[in-house]
């Protein structure tokens, strides 16, 4: 880990304006409790005695309120149940049995189920990784009818228009150079001018403008984005604003059940608390981007760990509370504006309403945990019978763990929903995250260059993700953004 952090990089200037910080997933009282509760329960889909007493211990020494204890238990065992398709069982004791009356032949069985147990878990886990595949590209859509925006008499929106609809095309992008020159508009034009450079159809004066506005080193902002930019100007105009309330609702309940069946199996990368880097003091270059960028993009920093043996970049790991690991990807060899990308898209998933996208990149199970959300939000809602093997437990996995005010809220979130027209296009919906995090990554480096060479290692050369980058590039909304954050060129 020889990278080390020039000074200055990744500190927001004098004077900055944090703001208030928000976005990101309120895990609720619970969090540390959950935590410790999942070590000591479900080991392997049977509770013995032994644990259930540890169960108990734990319970006992955190003070929680039986009743509480009881929901939570259920709901642990709901989402095992859900997620493996088998049973939980309790092994009795002898002692339990003869003083309950219960026959000396349960006894026996335990054992013959225990195994019975192990291989339908064996056979499931085969028949998940076999449809895994396929499952992630299905086109889960709940359709409602669009409304097509009027056209706009401003010449530069109409221009705007024509280059989201074909963003790759350099004579769109030199007549809007031309245009925003003519207007005034400094800022969009330079923009333009880099699109024009990367599109590889550059002219002198295009060329000469990108160099006396390229600044060497990162943006400063003066200020932090607040929730109505994210809203109004940063998330992808496709994205549905009520399909991102409901599952923001019921993700943090969803990550108990995913993080208790991780924990079980192992599958969470172990690390020492002492370990944890410090985001405003640490010398790694990539644990401070993450820090700048929380600050920059009105967001709270998550926890870091470090650990240059592991092949990954910036990778979330989703535990009770989530936090971020970062590996020999990004622990060296990555210039401070290839970190200012990768940290804008990585902490766009901590928001609320996206963190469902980590949890569930397979859409088949987004559109479960968004069937059972409407569902809690009206149950009488008539859920397919293909469907409801698989939203039925997990209603009742995550009920216990939702309080009245969020059982409420999602009730109302259910009727604008339904009063909307009741379509969604989960694909859709997560596509149009992924560019959101794009967005805000190229929001922080400011350099479409390098947001094309970084996303053309996962999609290849002009994919979807930089297309979209392209016409966000030229958008007002783009402009509205880099003026309040105090970069934009005057």
């Amino acid at each position: 880990m020889s990278v080390q952090v020039d000074p200055g990089v990744f500190d927001v200037r004098a004077g900055f304006d944090a703001g208030q910080v928000g976005g990101g997933l309120e895990l609720g009282p619970y969090a540390e409790q959950y935590r410790e509760l999942f070590a000591d329960v479900l080991d392997d889909g049977v509770i013995t005695a032994e644990e259930r007493e540890r169960l108990n211990r734990v319970a006992r020494n955190l003070g929680m309120d039986p009743h509480k204890l009881e929901q939570l238990e259920r709901a642990m065992i709901a989402a095992y149940e859900a997620h493996h398709r088998v049973a939980v069982v309790e092994r009795w004791q002898t002692s339990d049995v003869l003083a309950t009356g219960a026959p000396a032949a349960a006894q026996a069985e335990a054992p013959d189920l225990v195994t019975e147990i192990t291989q339908l878990r064996s056979r499931i886990l085969v028949l998940e990784e076999e449809l895994r595949e396929a499952r992630a590209h299905v086109n889960v859509e709940v359709d409602f009818s669009s409304l097509e925006e009027p056209a706009s008499a401003d010449p530069l929106d109409r221009l705007r228009a024509k280059i989201v609809r074909d963003p790759s095309n350099p004579k769109l992008f030199g007549t809007f150079y031309d245009a925003c020159e003519r207007a005034g508009d400094r800022d969009a034009a330079c923009r333009a001018a880099r699109v024009l450079v990367l599109l590889g159809a550059a002219g002198p004066e295009h060329r000469r403008r990108v160099k006396e506005t390229q600044a060497d080193g990162l943006i400063t902002p003066s200020r932090s984005l607040d929730m109505d930019h994210w809203l109004d100007e940063l998330s992808h105009p496709s994205l549905s604003v009520v399909t991102s309330h409901i599952l923001s609702l019921v993700t943090p309940a969803a990550l108990v059940g995913r993080a208790a069946t991780l924990q079980r199996d192992k599958k969470l990368p172990q690390v020492e608390p002492s370990d944890r880097q410090d985001v405003t003091k640490s010398t790694v270059t990539a644990v401070r981007a993450l820090g700048w960028a929380a600050a920059v993009l009105g967001m709270p920093a998550p926890s870091v760990f470090a650990d240059p043996a592991r092949d990954v970049g910036y990778t979330h790991v989703p535990a009770m509370p989530p936090w971020s690991l970062l590996g020999k990807r990004v622990l060296s060899g990555c210039m401070p504006r290839e970190h200012a990308f990768l940290a804008g898209r990585h902490l766009t998933f901590y928001r609320a309403e996206f963190f469902a996208r980590v949890l569930f990149p397979d859409v088949a199970e987004l559109e479960s945990l968004f069937l059972a959300a409407l569902q809690l939000g009206n149950p009488a809602l008539p859920i397919p019978e293909h469907l409801k093997g698989r939203v039925g437990p997990l209603c009742n996995a995550l009920t216990p763990l939702l309080d009245a005010r969020q059982l409420e809220e999602l009730r109302r979130q259910y009727k604008a929903f339904a009063g909307g027209g009741g379509r969604t296009n989960l694909l859709a919906w997560g596509q149009a995250a992924d560019k959101t995090a794009a967005r805000a990554g190229l929001l922080l480096c400011d350099d479409i260059a390098t947001a094309a060479k970084l996303l053309e290692r996962e999609e290849g050369p002009r994919g979807p993700l930089l297309a979209d980058l392209l016409g966000f590039a030229a958008s007002a909304e783009y402009g509205t953004l880099r003026r309040h954050l105090g970069v934009a060129i005057e």
